[in-house]
């Protein structure tokens, strides 16, 4: 049971825009992909569109068989 699985799509994007938020990306220690889509997340929040937070993957090692969570 994991999360929900991503849309994905292709992007076209300038290529000073791409190297833009490569930049910020790595200040941020993300993903050029985690970075875009926080970067939508705070615009569409600006605009006052609220989505429910985003299911993120647990993280470790698999509980063993008998172990409580």
């Amino acid at each position: 049971m994991g999360a929900p699985p991503k849309k994905a799509f292709p992007l076209r994007l300038d290529p000073a825009l791409h190297a833009a938020i490569e930049r910020t990306a790595a200040s941020d220690l993300r993903s050029v992909n985690a970075q875009v889509e926080c970067l939508l997340r705070e615009a569409l929040a600006r605009r006052g569109v609220k989505l429910a937070d985003p299911v993120r993957p647990k993280r470790g090692r698999p509980l063993k068989q008998g172990d409580q969570e």
